[in-house]
């Protein structure tokens, strides 16, 4: 079984929207498909069908149910803050040894997607990070970034992060932001000089571009 880790380098940039489409693209290859988003924060237990949940589990063709949303995201929380703050409201916590446990059990899929949360350096308790998380789950991961002003510095400095700990970089998605100082290909550009020979892809906020490509890493 493969396991690709999505992360980003930083909030709302598009893990969820790249989640969709690496999941349409790999089903409608034949192959099953295990999607997690096992931290969420900001999630409104009113309204599953529009959270990022709900929508990797109708991507997935399962029920919004209790059962299914705590398969794929069994710590929910209901603050859009960091983890630990989020969980601390709610006198809880991210239990880090079960969270990696629960990444890293077996399935019958044969690919395991999993979605972090926020950024690459977010806090989930009082002494991990999200990185600490996709070193110990030791997956490879796909890293999403956007074209907005600052998203040069943003992504490297995630890049570097995430090789500081030697964790390998699948593959690096540009989102295109909704403001942008210049084309998301130009970014895309500039950040395939200094990470090169990682691959790097442009994700039109139309999505009109396949993720196809994306998965050979992956698969590898």
């Amino acid at each position: 079984m493969a396991t690709l880790f999505v992360t980003a380098s930083g909030t709302d940039v598009g893990k969820t929207f790249v989640m969709l489409k690496l999941i349409d693209e790999l089903r409608a290859a034949g192959r099953r498909v295990r999607a997690l988003k096992p931290v969420a924060s900001g999630f409104d237990a009113a309204s599953v069908a529009d959270s990022d949940t709900g929508r990797l589990l109708r991507a997935q063709g399962l029920p919004l149910d209790v059962r299914q949303l705590d398969a794929v995201s069994p710590w929910r929380f209901t603050a859009p803050l960091s983890p630990d703050m989020a969980a601390a409201r709610e006198r809880r916590v991210v239990p880090f040894a079960a969270l990696v446990d629960f990444c890293r059990a077996g399935s019958d899929a044969d690919v395991t997607l999993i979605e972090g949360i926020g950024g690459v350096m977010v806090p989930l308790d009082e002494t991990h990070t999200v990185l600490d998380w996709i070193a110990a789950v030791g997956a490879p991961v796909l890293l999403v970034v956007g074209s907005y002003l600052g998203a040069l510095s943003h992504s490297l400095t995630a890049a570097c992060a995430l090789e500081s700990r030697r964790v390998g970089i699948a593959g690096v998605v540009v989102s295109e932001s909704l403001q942008q100082p210049v084309t998301a290909e130009e970014t895309a550009n500039v950040l395939a000089r200094f990470i090169a020979p990682t691959p790097v892809r442009v994700m039109p906020r139309g999505g009109g571009v396949p993720l196809l490509p994306l998965l050979a890493p992956l698969l590898r």
